[in-house]
């Protein structure tokens, strides 16, 4: 056990500090990127935060995050953000005080909100971002990096914008674009011939010796005061101030805070807040997909604002879980959180040992290594959605998060992109069919097993009733074809029969819907019957708890609710039957001679019988018996009725039939004797009568014809129940 914690120490040691490597070079660009537009001598400050960023979201996100071998890091969309924000600050006239207070303000307030997400529960609802939301915001932040990039990647003055970069070739300076050239060329081949050293620092250190053999050529290449190719002293003492100084001199402006400009750094606060938020748990969700665990994303959104929150008040960049740098500490060996600390604390290290060297790093060699991370960035698999019809309108969403993202902000972009994802949910919703199937009462019978002259006025009369199976979500957008498919039957049917069993949830505008319905079918003294309403669909909504809520099944309308769709189609069945005036005293004890089978016989014929048969009888919710009991009787019920039932647990079972007054059942182990295979239930008080197999073969040695007559008119009335199942399935089938 101890060899397993040294080893697993040895492998985060390791992987943190792989992913500093990684997330290094990526801060110091992105802390450069974001103050560089307050002026030449924030530069060098932008590089401190960036590293101060590492250090405290490492250390304070790593440790209560919780997420095993998660890197917390400044990342892309944060400096899109915030760069941003440092441009509208700068061009509002604010001083470079002021606005790096805004800034960190703007940080701390983000951290605030990113906390209360976890606090409330939000972490679940951020994952379920659609996808080509997350896609065109990713796109949108990786084209807003290589914008801002290119001005600084061509060497033109501050504040110069990217078409005017463009178009000034005048302004450009070839030696900084040669050595962005070989950052960005090495970083993207780097990985193609080796994966050990990470390509952010093979890029880095390519374009800072590619500097230095310009600067062979030219010497003032080789003086940091006032070169706008590198970052610039940093203030470390001596000619700057003191690092402290650096981390606590923001902090200065706060007298001259005005609080009315506070209420406008809440929109990009809570901006980055979902973007980082988003970026975070995206990273976790590979993780766990990577490693078969499960994160939980309300405690790493707390950790994640937490770090922000450091990271804010010491100075730092704000940041995210970080894919690439995550990734890096995996397969480095990482196994905990642990590696997360360490990448934190080796970022300080490094920067205290080489901060000299990172006062020579080229401007144009961080924005070579962001050009590239920018262009990685965009989500360039999304272009195969343009071979499908069936995808462009998916693609379109992207297209239209990238160009508000370019045009307006990045959170009016991803709230676009969220109304257009409903718009599209919406849409598919409404193109698939809700209707699953369609019979007729003349075609699809209840389980009760019917008498022939039953049958016969159930064939007769119906088609007065229509079954819908519906199916899917009944709401605004899917009224119009409900009442599309049911109004052909609302004029002719007595009996509307909705199967809801497959309905996935139900909204007021359905309800609405169904209440007209109603209220024609009453009109015409008809029924609406629903059957199967879902107690817990997956919204949680109880279907049965809001209908009748909302008035929809109150006792004076005339609506019917029932458990199964086989108890609403026997509910009809019996009206029907009852209409026809059939003759059924079901009260009266039916003698051998009245049975359905043994209509037609001699009466001496029946007293044989009769003498070899028991008389039963059975209280209502009796068991006759059981499944697995032996037994070789069949039953004729005189009075009654019986349920068939196949038990699937100990308080389940699947009704398989119900029998009435002269009819028969058990027959398969009278014919076949074995164990029974279903129990069978009294549902009201049943009298039976009961012939075992082995008296009946006793009778048939003395009695050939009584028995062949017993065995043929069994076999008829199977027979007839097989046609009609026959004819059943056809109509399911159809439908």
């Amino acid at each position: 056990m101890k060899i397993a914690k040294t080893d697993n120490l040895a492998g985060d040691l390791w992987g943190g500090l792989a992913a500093m490597l990684v997330a290094l070079p990526s801060a110091i660009a992105f802390g450069v990127t974001i103050f560089a537009p307050l002026g030449g001598t924030y530069a060098a400050q932008g590089a401190i935060a960036g590293i101060l960023g590492v250090t405290a979201l490492g250390l304070i996100a790593g440790a209560f995050g919780g997420t095993n071998r998660l890197i917390t890091a400044p990342c892309a969309p944060a400096a899109a953000v915030m760069s941003a924000l440092a441009v509208q600050l700068f061009q509002n006239g604010a001083s470079g005080e002021s606005a790096v207070l805004m800034l960190t303000l703007v940080g701390l307030m983000c951290g605030v909100i990113q906390v209360a997400f976890g606090t409330v529960g939000l972490g679940r609802l951020i994952k379920y971002v659609p996808y080509p939301v997350v896609s065109g915001y990713l796109s949108g932040v990786g084209l807003i990096i290589i914008v801002s990039q290119v001005p600084k990647f061509l060497g033109v003055p501050t504040q110069t914008q990217f078409w005017q970069s463009l178009l000034a070739p005048a302004l450009w300076q070839w030696q900084g674009v040669a050595v962005g050239a070989v950052t960005v060329a090495v970083m993207a081949t780097a990985p193609r011939f080796t994966k050990a050293v990470p390509a952010a620092i093979l890029g880095l250190v390519s374009g800072v010796l590619a500097y230095f053999a310009l600067g062979l050529a030219d010497p003032a290449l080789l003086a940091l005061k006032g070169n706008a190719l590198v970052i610039g002293p940093l203030p470390m003492g001596g000619e700057g101030v003191g690092f402290g100084d650096a981390i606590s001199g923001r902090w200065k402006a706060a007298g001259n805070l005005n609080f009315g400009e506070i209420g406008r750094l809440v929109v990009p606060a809570a901006t980055l807040a979902v973007l980082l938020s988003i970026d975070t748990l995206k990273t976790c969700v590979v993780l766990d997909a990577l490693t078969r665990s499960r994160h939980d994303s309300n405690r790493e959104l707390i950790g994640q604002g937490l770090g922000n929150l450091a990271s804010s008040f010491i100075g730092g960049v704000p940041g995210a879980g970080q894919m690439g740098a995550t990734l890096v500490n995996m397969s480095s060996g990482a196994q905990t959180r642990l590696s997360g600390l360490f990448e934190g604390a080796l970022a300080l290290v490094a920067f205290l040992i080489l901060g000299t060297f990172i006062a020579w790093i080229p401007i144009a060699a961080l924005a070579g290594i962001l050009i590239v991370i920018g262009f990685r960035m965009f989500d360039r698999d999304s272009l195969h959605l343009l071979k499908s019809r069936t995808t462009i309108l998916d693609f379109a969403v992207i297209v239209a998060v990238v160009v508000v993202a370019l045009t307006v902000s990045l959170i009016a972009a991803s709230g676009v992109g969220i109304a257009l994802a409903i718009m599209l949910f919406i849409r598919e919703q409404i193109r698939g069919s809700i209707l699953r199937g369609r019979a007729y009462g003349n075609h699809r019978f209840s389980k009760r097993v019917r008498l022939p002259a039953e049958m016969a006025i159930l064939e007769k009369r119906g088609d007065v009733t229509a079954i819908f199976e519906l199916q899917g979500s009944l709401f605004f957008g899917t009224t119009d074809q409900l009442y599309t498919t049911l109004e052909p039957e609302l004029k002719t049917r007595s009996y509307i029969i909705l199967d809801m069993r497959r309905v996935q949830s139900v909204d007021l505008s359905a309800v609405h819907m169904l209440e007209q319905i109603q209220g024609m079918l009453a009109e015409r003294n008809a029924f609406l019957i629903f059957s199967a309403l879902p107690e817990n669909v997956p919204s949680g909504q109880d279907m049965r708890k809001y209908f009748d809520a909302v008035g929809l099944v109150k006792t004076e309308r005339r609506v019917q609710t029932f458990d199964e769709l086989d108890d609403a189609l026997e509910w009809v069945e019996e009206r029907l039957i009852d209409e026809e005036h059939l003759e059924r005293t079901r009260e009266t004890l039916l003698e051998l001679r009245d049975i359905e089978v043994f209509h037609g016989r001699k009466e001496t014929t029946m007293a044989a019988l009769e003498s070899c048969m028991d008389k039963r009888s059975y209280k209502a919710g009796e068991k006759i018996f059981a499944r697995g009991d032996a037994g070789d009787e069949i039953f004729l019920i005189r009075r009654g009725a019986v349920r068939i039932v196949l038990p699937l647990s100990d308080t389940q079972g699947h009704h398989l039939a119900t029998f009435g007054r002269s009819d028969f059942f058990g027959e398969m182990a009278f014919l076949d004797p074995a164990p029974r295979s279903a129990d069978a239930l009294a549902t009201t008080d049943t009298d039976l009568f009961v012939l075992s197999r082995k008296r009946f073969d006793t009778l048939a040695e003395e009695h050939k014809k009584l028995a062949t007559g017993l065995v043929l008119g069994v076999a008829r009335v199977l027979a007839i129940r097989l046609r009609y199942a026959n004819a059943e399935l056809r109509a399911l089938h159809m439908s």
